[in-house]
């Protein structure tokens, strides 16, 4: 890997990312009881019942899918089948260097998500969960983390601009 300044920013998007959800996950960790099979666990309230904060260990993937599955399955989907994952996408944005700023900051951001929350597994057999957002019912959301705010802000970036690119050729068409 040559070290230009695209490539650095690249690599200092991922390890930000990385670092901002590893130290919220040991702030939640040290400071708010966790939820278990035996007692429900501390909830701080943010803001009312709208933004609450908790802590929940979640041994499948998004919402808790997947941990009902058999510990060798679970290894390949969780763990394997992500690294694989996000090797792959590392190497395509470090290699194509025509990739955009916005799309650039978008993989950057989904691939510290990732490891950050593959990095969990690994180390704790799960991944610390710890926001909630309720808006009285029009808008609810699971219990999540700092890394999936990372993957899912990163994928909501890449439809955006997917349409915008969408459209400029659309424009492009109509001019010709």
């Amino acid at each position: 890997m040559k070290f230009t300044k695209r490539n650095i920013y690249i690599v200092l998007v991922i390890v930000i990312t990385i670092a901002i959800d590893q130290i919220s996950k040991i702030l939640v960790r040290t400071s708010i009881q966790p939820r278990n099979e035996f007692q429900p666990g501390e909830r701080i309230s943010v803001i009312g019942d709208m933004f609450i904060m908790m802590n929940v260990e979640n041994t499948g993937a998004f919402l808790g899918m997947g941990s009902d599955l058999n510990p060798t399955l679970r290894i390949i989907l969780l763990l394997i089948l992500p690294i694989l994952v996000l090797g792959f996408v590392l190497r395509h944005i470090l290699k194509d260097t025509s990739i955009d700023k916005w799309s650039l900051f978008a993989f950057a951001s989904i691939i510290g998500g990732g490891i950050a929350n593959v990095y969990d597994r690994i180390v704790y057999g799960s991944v610390t969960d710890f926001f909630f957002i309720d808006l009285g019912g029009v808008f609810r959301t699971g219990i999540f983390n700092m890394a999936d705010l990372s993957v899912t802000t990163g994928m909501i970036i890449l439809v955006f601009v997917s349409f915008g690119k969408k459209k400029k050729d659309e424009d492009i068409e109509q001019t010709a």
